[in-house]
């Protein structure tokens, strides 16, 4: 299974000490450089994990389109995009709504970070969502008190 990662989902996963989620589910994880970059550039969560052996960097190829997607998308989420499309990725994992969007338009199976819970939930690799949703949060991730309560109230752990 081929996955390409963004930066928010790596972030968010090792902020909460729990990157290992995506080795468990995925295998492997490959990264455009310029999300390596993006994390790399600030001493925080993620700076020293991304560093693991499971993840791998890997530059795009072509140059072509970035400077249209960058237009509309950051560095890191235009060649996450052009990288999973190169590669021919069963699945980019990316949060935010626009990249998200465009991934879905060019043909890309996208999906989120809260997916990837949902999926460690379902394999029993955690047991609840929430208290990691939460420490996520308190970690400075910003989920919409809507898709909070939606995304809980659906996977049963929110009445």
């Amino acid at each position: 299974m081929i996955v390409v990662a963004n930066t928010t989902p790596i972030i968010s996963l090792a902020a909460i000490g729990r990157l290992d989620i995506l080795a468990t589910l995925f295998g492997q994880i490959i990264i455009a450089e310029a999300v390596y970059q993006e994390i790399k550039a600030k001493k925080s969560h993620a700076y020293q994990e991304i560093d693991c052996p499971f993840i791998v960097v890997q530059a795009i190829q072509g140059h072509l389109y970035k400077d249209l997607l960058l237009s509309q998308l950051d560095l890191g989420e235009a060649e996450t995009i052009i990288l999973a499309k190169e590669i021919n990725a069963d699945f980019v994992i990316i949060d935010e709504n626009l990249g998200y969007q465009f991934a879905n338009s060019v043909g890309l199976t996208t999906i989120r970070t809260l997916s990837i819970l949902l999926k460690a939930k379902e394999q029993g690799e955690i047991a609840a969502i929430k208290p990691l949703l939460d420490d996520m949060i308190a970690k400075g991730r910003w989920y919409s008190p809507s898709v909070y309560r939606a995304f809980l109230t659906r996977v049963g752990e929110l009445n």
